[in-house]
């Protein structure tokens, strides 16, 4: 079980790897590095002419292959070690569906092309299958039974909560990806408004996606920080949900600040991987309290009679 636990932290890191090199390839503008040729660069197995472009693609594409390799291995030692979790044989089909998948739309956009909106959900697929690797590795870790996440009982409205942030997380993830994907970065050279100096509504197409990523932002933010406040509140004795919303608090925070950091530093390469890595780990987080509704669910379904006159008796 040792070696499986680090074999599972070692592929996290490695869907890790994935996400940022993909971000590196569309904030570098090397998609097609390797010209319309996949898996091959430019037909070659070994290309004869070497660009920057070419080896960010090329490096990135091996990493996911190899990657993707100990996702496969990955998946099917968990089935066999702790496959008696309920959770786990729906999460290895899954991490080894998402990665598929993933894998095929960005095969896609090289050979054939997709339009800027299309290529902008590829982030979110590479972060699903990042979360499901992730949860994998969570449940190879509680086999200790070191905290008490498997048994955690959240009320409704925390549980309302956390699929609602969730869900819309995806958005926000979503309108990030298509300022990237359609080069609008830089269309607002102020933060937090298009323009400090004047408070307009923004004036064509690119503005509009930048704002709007930046309002939806905002939201989640605020959210975040509501929820943080609620599980300090409510669930301080339970350190799973208290300190996992306040590492969700900070990570959104720190999303934000490098946001507005790309903008002070006219799209610094550095800070726009940060900004991809936070909002990677901020979503893995929420994917595992969604797993906690889930178990909290069956829990309470457990506890209820299943005979409704038994409650009268």
């Amino acid at each position: 079980m040792r070696a499986l636990k680090w074999f599972s932290v070692l592929t996290t890191i490695g869907m890790l790897f994935i996400l940022l090199g993909g971000a590196l390839v569309t904030k570098t503008d090397s998609g097609m590095g390797c010209g319309q040729s996949w898996p091959l660069c430019n037909g070659q197995l070994i290309p004869d002419e070497i660009s920057s472009e070419l080896v960010i693609e090329l490096a990135h594409r091996v990493v996911s292959g190899s990657v993707g390799i100990m996702v496969i291995i990955l998946s099917i030692a968990a089935w066999k070690s702790i496959g008696h979790i309920r959770e786990t044989k729906f999460l290895a089909v899954n991490s080894i569906f998402f990665l598929v998948l993933q894998g095929l739309i960005g095969a896609a956009a090289v050979v054939w092309g997709q339009s800027d909106f299309v290529l902008a959900v590829h982030f979110g697929i590479s972060l699903i299958s990042f979360s499901t690797v992730l949860l994998l590795t969570f449940l190879i870790f509680e086999v200790d039974k070191k905290f008490e996440a498997e048994k955690l009982i959240l009320d409704k409205r925390m549980q309302k909560h956390i699929i609602g942030v969730t869900i819309y997380s995806f958005i926000v993830v979503y309108t990030g990806a298509l300022v990237r994907h359609v080069n609008a970065s830089l269309v607002c050279k102020d933060w937090p408004l298009c323009s400090n100096d004047q408070i307009t509504l923004p004036t064509n197409m690119y503005e509009w996606i930048q704002m709007g990523h930046r309002a939806a932002a905002g939201l989640i933010f605020i959210w975040i920080g509501y929820i943080t406040f609620l599980a300090i509140k409510n669930y301080r004795h339970q350190k799973v949900m208290y300190w996992g919303w306040i590492i969700a608090f900070i990570l959104v925070f720190l999303q934000v600040i490098a946001g507005a950091f790309i903008i002070y530093l006219r799209g610094n390469l550095f800070v726009a991987l940060f900004h991809a890595f936070f909002i990677s780990c901020l979503f893995g987080l929420l994917s595992y309290f969604l797993l906690f509704c889930y178990r909290s669910s069956i829990h309470s379904n457990k506890k209820k009679p299943s005979n409704p006159l038994s409650s009268t008796l």
